[in-house]
């Protein structure tokens, strides 16, 4: 009869699970606040300007990303000969190219396709 692949074993001993309960619910946790807090900015925190909250959001969106990647998909930096880390500079690759392309093609949306209202000449 096979075993159950959770309850294979290597050389070192018996196979560990990624992450433990404690560490998702951190992770979950930190989620939740990270979330949050710029929902707060936005529907009625303090009287800052817009870009400043622009700033801030996008600084708790990268750190969200990092607590993801920590957290969930247990992503770490030597393991697995490098291929991790080559996943995580791909993945944020596609991420900056996806949101330069978007953000570009709403600004030229805006910029080309928006009616001038115009008073015509008397």
């Amino acid at each position: 009869m096979s075993e159950h692949p959770a309850a294979a074993h290597s050389a070192e001993g018996p196979a560990v699970p990624h992450g433990s309960l404690r560490d998702y619910v951190i992770g979950f946790l930190l989620s939740v606040v990270l979330t949050a807090i710029p929902f707060w900015l936005v529907m009625g925190g303090p009287p800052l300007s817009k870009g400043v909250i622009a700033f801030i959001i996008i600084a708790f969106a990268v750190v969200q990303m990092i607590v993801h990647i920590v957290y969930f998909l247990h992503l770490k930096a030597g393991s697995e000969d490098g291929w991790n880390m080559t996943s995580l500079v791909f993945t944020l690759i596609l991420v900056v190219i996806t949101l330069a392309g978007s953000i570009w093609v709403m600004y030229h949306l805006d910029a080309n396709m928006m009616p001038v209202h115009e008073t015509p000449p008397i």
